[in-house]
């Protein structure tokens, strides 16, 4: 199946909850196995891209924006690609384990057909 004809196809509401559930497990699991618990060492901030690969003003480009928008993804900055800030929705400043949730959110989404992938910042 190629790429657009799963997207017209995916459950939204089931690929959202499947990307926040196991961004929330690897966080939660980094948070317990690693860190003991105790919000510790470097904060910061952890995100997932998308890089659409059709242009936004296509039919299959705004199919492409269409399911974006609907799991959460919103424009960023460069107008370009489209991110979700700390998919893991934890209240840890811990870099870390946020950027395992972004890693476990991004497999998700690949696993689709989206060109995801993770990224953070220091704060």
């Amino acid at each position: 199946m190629e790429y657009i004809d799963t997207l017209k196809t995916i459950n939204t509401t089931e690929l959202k909850t499947q990307m926040f559930d196991a961004a929330h497990d690897a966080t939660e699991t980094y948070i317990q196995d690693v860190l003991k618990g105790d919000d510790a060492f470097s904060c910061g901030f952890a995100w997932v891209n998308i890089d659409p690969k059709f242009k936004g003003n296509t039919r299959d480009g705004k199919a492409e924006r269409k399911v974006l928008k609907e799991i959460g993804f919103e424009l960023d900055y460069t107008g370009k690609r489209f991110s979700l800030w700390n998919p893991s929705k934890s209240y840890f400043q811990n870099i870390d384990c946020k950027e395992a949730g972004a890693r476990a959110a991004a497999k998700v989404l690949e696993d689709v057909g989206f060109d995801a992938y993770p990224n953070s910042r220091l704060d």
